[in-house]
């Protein structure tokens, strides 16, 4: 069953400034088993990904209406898959594993460009940081104030 979409979800992907990773990478982390260092979801967790050099990548498909259908539906935030999607930025922590806002120029044009569509296309629906629904640091970024400076109102 097809529920409205409510909200966009931004993460990060938790890795270190400057180290690319790749889908398969993300596949593996998400969708292995726990006993393989996995977390044994049958879904990843997020339906796009912003690589370094600011290439959008889908990682799960979608028919961009304004429905999550049961397809779609990826494993960004607990309680509230059945009504986001999920975009992530590759980087999110420095050297040492501390949250950090690591978004490459490119990154920040791709992720603006991506959102300021997305509430186009979804004037209704909500964007938020992953901090905003769940206690994180992801996605190592104040959500809300660049919004503002985007010209979206949260």
């Amino acid at each position: 069953m097809s529920k409205k979409i409510q909200y966009l979800v931004i993460h990060c992907t938790a890795t270190p400034e400057y180290r690319e990773i790749s889908s398969a990478d993300i596949r593996r982390w998400h969708t292995s088993p726990a006993s393989k260092g996995g977390r044994g979801w049958k879904q990843v967790g997020y339906t796009d990904m912003i690589h370094l050099d600011g290439t959008v990548e889908r990682l799960v498909e979608n028919n961009e209406d304004g429905w999550v259908d049961s397809w779609e539906i990826t494993n960004g935030v607990a309680g509230y898959n059945s009504v986001s999607r999920h975009l992530v930025y590759v980087g999110g922590v420095d050297a040492n594993g501390k949250p950090k806002d690591t978004r490459t120029m490119q990154q920040k044009v791709a992720l603006g460009n991506y959102v300021l569509k997305f509430a186009r296309q979804h004037p209704q629906t909500k964007i938020v940081g992953h901090n905003m629904l769940a206690n994180k640091a992801c996605p190592s970024f104040d959500v809300e104030q660049w919004l503002k400076q985007l010209g979206i109102k949260s």
